[in-house]
């Protein structure tokens, strides 16, 4: 059973969903991927959901820097060493495709790796916003790339 909420949000209402193992998706208003929802999942709240919704409003405000959720995001082995590697990327910073590819040591397979950052199922708390092109360029986020600039001017990696 998947349970789900939505909540509002400075960048606008987000989706959130979890099972018995943790938050499974952070899904914007209009995703670039949307995940199919079936009979199995219920509208209402979880510890988790409770949980996310708190810490985000902490991020919102600036109080946050990081997250402490139990995370159950589904996808391939491939997609999730590259979603640990974006969990790496600290608070303020951005990186390169590049540098998560050579981070996880799949360093030729750069669509690949874009493409695995794109399905990030939990952004904002698997902060694929901060990986960049390799000339400083934002490319693509699920969110849109205005958001993706408010994700990062909040954070203080872009200047206002």
């Amino acid at each position: 059973m998947i349970v789900f909420t939505t909540i509002d949000s400075p960048v606008g209402p987000l989706l959130l969903a979890a099972d018995a193992d943790g938050l499974r998706l952070i899904e914007f208003s209009q995703p670039r991927h949307p995940v199919k929802r079936s009979a199995e999942w219920l509208e209402g709240t979880l510890p988790v959901l409770d949980a996310t919704r708190t810490q985000l409003d902490e991020y919102f405000a600036g109080r946050r820097t990081g997250f402490d959720l139990p995370l159950s995001p589904q996808g391939t082995l491939f997609q999730r060493d590259i979603w640990a590697a974006l969990a790496q990327i600290p608070y303020g910073q951005t990186v390169s495709y590049g540098a998560v590819a050579t981070r996880v040591g799949h360093a030729g397979a750069m669509r690949a790796i874009g493409a695995a950052v794109g399905r990030n199922p939990v952004p904002i708390v698997v902060p694929c916003h901060r990986v960049m092109g390799a000339d400083g360029s934002m490319t693509g986020f699920s969110g849109g790339l205005p958001v993706k600039r408010q994700l990062l001017v909040l954070e203080g990696a872009l200047p206002a």
